[in-house]
């Protein structure tokens, strides 16, 4: 028996066949190995018997939390007390047949549980070791949680989105998101090179390197530049950004001069178009102060979502919607990234599915995160049968 005889159904994904044991918590682990189940991965989440914190996150759902039925979707779920010698055995035995295995402890703490790096390659040296940590393994702060709001405003993310000395958060995780993809691709690159060299190898990813490998274009500094950044980073002087109109706020970019004219002539500002102090994003930049008040005197004739269909495809934009609004966007349905689940103790939900689109091998069918230990007893049986095979 194996674990794809239990509910998983559809066609082969380019990760089928490889097993998974996601033993981490929050976001950016377990999502980074939600996205290998979508690709085919047979993933077994394991908690310890507390569960996941996610489980606890806030939600207006009474059922489970919003947050962690969002992250672990396509998951066998196992609960087991590493501190108990029979349930680390249990553990063990998983990974002696396992490709995969990811984490979020702290350095060190693998070590104390019996799960480190050193000590799993000796049970399975072709196995793939992917930790997520805050900062790294080594340095000053190695030991220090990690938290994507925290990093947001350790690396400057926050300072650049407000006004001058108002940092900003960004909601939405996108730290942990971004390191989820990260674990997604680092994994899936290590197995590719496993098919060469046969071995496993340690795969480290931490939300200090997601944070700024999501700020690549900002973290240049030539030399002789003042350390000031905002005068490093030209910015489009407010004509692209959001803007609002009528009814409801309207993103616009029109950075390219193509565009540019496009947006004069739609808003009824042609001699724009056509004057020289205006003709370059640099120019335009400039003179900001000058073209903002003309443009949003404009804007305000018709609403955000009438001005979205009067540019069509001529400029480049979006009527500022609630994330609700995705669940029925025509586009986003066409793309059949929103998929029906059905929860032991949810119910029927609906939810996102299908980061990809391969073309041959689209992955198996997805289904909901699992409650606490929903699969514990099935997978133990799991394991004694590839044990006596």
């Amino acid at each position: 028996m194996t674990l794809s005889h239990l509910h998983r159904q559809g066609p082969r994904g380019p990760l089928s066949g490889v097993r998974v044991l996601d033993l981490s918590a929050y976001i950016a682990g377990p999502y980074g190995c939600s996205l290998l189940a979508d690709q085919g991965a047979e993933v077994i989440k394991i908690e310890p018997p507390v569960g996941d914190n996610l489980r606890k996150y806030p939600s207006t759902l009474e059922a489970e939390s919003r947050a962690f039925i969002g992250v672990n979707r396509s998951k066998w779920g196992m609960v087991l007390d590493l501190k108990q010698k029979s349930e680390h055995a249990t553990l063990m035995r998983l990974v002696r047949n396992a490709d995969v295995l990811v984490h979020n402890f702290r350095p060190g703490v693998p070590e104390r549980l019996g799960i480190g790096f050193d000590q799993l390659m000796e049970l399975n040296p072709r196995l793939i070791y992917c930790s997520v940590t805050g900062y790294g393994k080594q340095g000053p702060m190695k030991s220090k949680a990690g938290y994507d709001q925290v990093l947001q405003t350790m690396t400057g993310m926050c300072a650049m989105q407000g006004e001058a000395g108002t940092p900003e958060i960004l909601y939405g995780s996108v730290v942990d998101y971004y390191a989820a993809a990260l674990v997604a691709s680092g994994v899936a690159s290590a197995l590719y090179e496993r098919t060469l060299s046969g071995r496993g190898q340690h795969v480290g990813v931490s939300l200090l390197r997601s944070a700024l490998t999501m700020q690549s274009a900002r973290l240049i500094w030539a030399e002789g530049e003042p350390r000031d950044v905002g005068g490093r980073d030209m910015r489009s002087g407010g004509i692209t950004g959001l803007h609002p109109t009528k009814q409801g706020y309207l993103y616009l970019s029109a950075n390219t001069q193509h565009f540019w004219e496009a947006l004069c002539h739609k808003v009824g500002l042609s001699d724009l178009a056509s004057d020289l102090r205006f003709d370059t994003v640099r120019k335009r930049a400039q003179r900001h102060a000058e073209l903002v008040p003309l443009l949003r005197q404009a804007l305000a004739s018709r609403t955000a979502l009438e001005w979205e269909e009067l540019f069509g495809d001529e400029v480049p934009c979006a009527a500022a919607r609630e994330v609700e609004d995705m669940f029925d966007h025509p586009q986003v349905l066409a793309e059949n990234l929103i998929e029906n689940f059905s929860h032991p103790t949810l119910g029927s939900y609906r939810g996102f599915s299908g980061p990809w689109d391969f073309s041959r091998t689209p992955g198996p069918v997805p289904f909901a995160a699992p409650t606490l230990g929903q699969h514990t007893a099935a997978l133990k049986g799991v394991v004694s049968s590839e044990e006596k095979a």
